[in-house]
């Protein structure tokens, strides 16, 4: 198969793709999974579709192995999050090809990745590849929300649909210049989200009389302006000193943000999350009533930490920073927060790709600030999982715009890049 076809095949099922609203909630994936399985099955790739309930179905297509090599997982997802007509120029599912543009809501996040993981397949069942060990794509419900209908489930209820040494999913590929040098960013690590519930009391009282009260709420205010200023102690891991060694040097963990200072806005932006645990308040609930003074004020805060970093430590440390007050911190839960070990063969197959496609380029590692379904695989099998799918035609700083907002959008170079990669990393790992 030509480039040019590999191109247009991973473009067509973008758009088929696209124009099934998948928004989740309420999913409807079952769609999606259908399409991809009549795609696969006319490339001769064996299909299951594995569904909790009959709308939410999960896609896994395999292609078997010879047995003696390690097996290899195309993770991706099929949910998108939602999309206001209203906000875009074009309709959000229309796959609207303009511009050398492929346009809708999951374009980016992460349908891109799913027809590219699709068309990859297709390709190497086409040309009778027979890997060492079974490559094996799963397109996946319910990422978005994560009410246990997607990689979570079939991990417990399916798991040897799933179970592999490797695994490429979502998180990196992004391609950002420092100092003249390409640097091609590849998810190792993610960290946890654990948000936290912050209830602050006080005395309610009639509002017209606020001296006889002692407001729960202009207390929160002085906690919460206090989170907007914390700063936690940096720490540097594996993957930030893999970072920080293709800028030029590991510096001394004290001098690091001094350091940052004088980088560029676009890497600092990327490696201050990577520094240390992240707090932010995003959601407050007070009196239900004008003229009541409330006596309880409830703050949620998005929490991020470190892979390694406990919830107690934490604790400790927000605890510090806030001083002594009428509060409780609550925790509501904790989810991810894993890693895998770096300069293995499929780091190496990745790393291939990258000085192939650009010599003088460099993989790196990062730790992903969000999350995704790589914490289910790493947990329940130990797979080595990396989030990488090369971008390089649309600017780093305007996909993270575009990602669950309006206009979403990805170049179909590099729809055709990150399909050429897959099609690279499962040959390179196959041999």
């Amino acid at each position: 198969m030509t480039a040019v076809t590999l191109r247009d095949e991973a473009t067509e099922l973008l758009r088929e793709l696209l124009r099934l609203d998948t928004v989740n909630p309420p999913g409807n994936e079952t769609q999606a999974a259908e399409l991809l399985r009549a795609y696969l099955d006319e490339a001769g790739v064996a299909c299951e579709l594995y569904a909790r309930v009959p709308e939410r179905a999960n896609l896994v297509a395999r292609i078997p192995g010879r047995g003696d090599g390690p097996s290899l997982l195309l993770l991706s997802h099929t949910d998108t999050v939602l999309a206001d007509p209203d906000e875009w120029s074009l309709d959000p599912w229309s796959g609207e090809l303009l511009d050398e543009h492929v346009w809708g809501r999951g374009a980016l996040d992460m349908k891109g990745q799913v027809a590219a993981s699709a068309v990859a397949m297709a390709t190497l069942a086409r040309e009778g590849f027979r890997p060492a060990g079974d490559l094996v794509f799963a397109a996946c419900a319910d990422e978005e929300v994560g009410a246990d209908f997607g990689l979570s489930w079939l991990c417990r209820e399916h798991p040897e649909a799933v179970r592999t040494d490797y695994c490429i999913n979502e998180g990196g590929g992004d391609r950002v210049v420092v100092e003249g040098r390409p640097l091609y960013l590849c998810a190792g690590a993610e960290k946890m989200s654990s948000p936290f519930l912050l209830r602050v009391r006080g005395r309610s009282g009639h509002a017209s009389m606020p001296g006889i009260a002692d407001n729960a709420l202009v207390r929160a205010a002085r906690l919460v302006e206090r989170l907007g200023s914390l700063e936690p102690q940096p720490r540097l891991l594996p993957e930030t000193e893999g970072f920080f060694r293709a800028l030029g040097g590991v510096p001394d963990v004290s001098a690091v943000r001094e350091g940052l200072a004088a980088v560029e806005p676009v890497v600092r932006a990327l490696v201050e999350p990577m520094l240390a645990f992240t707090v932010s308040p995003t959601m407050i609930q007070a009196s239900r009533q004008r003229n009541v003074v409330p006596g309880v004020c409830e703050v949620v805060c998005d929490c991020r930490l470190l892979p390694g970093q406990t919830q107690a430590e934490v604790e400790r440390a927000v605890r510090e920073w806030l001083g002594e007050d009428n509060y409780e911190l609550e925790w509501i839960e904790g989810v991810g927060g894993t890693r895998s070990p770096l300069g293995t063969p499929l780091w190496d197959a990745v790393e291939s790709f990258v000085h192939a496609e650009e010599p003088d380029a460099a993989l790196v590692p990062i730790v992903l600030p969000g999350f995704t379904d790589s914490h289910w695989v790493r947990e329940a099998f130990g797979t080595v999982v990396y989030g990488f799918f090369p971008m390089r035609a649309m600017d780093v700083e305007l996909a993270a715009r575009l990602v669950h907002s309006a206009d979403e959008r990805i170049p179909v170079d590099d729809l055709e890049l990150g399909t050429r990669f897959l099609v690279h990393v499962a040959r390179r790992l196959g041999e």
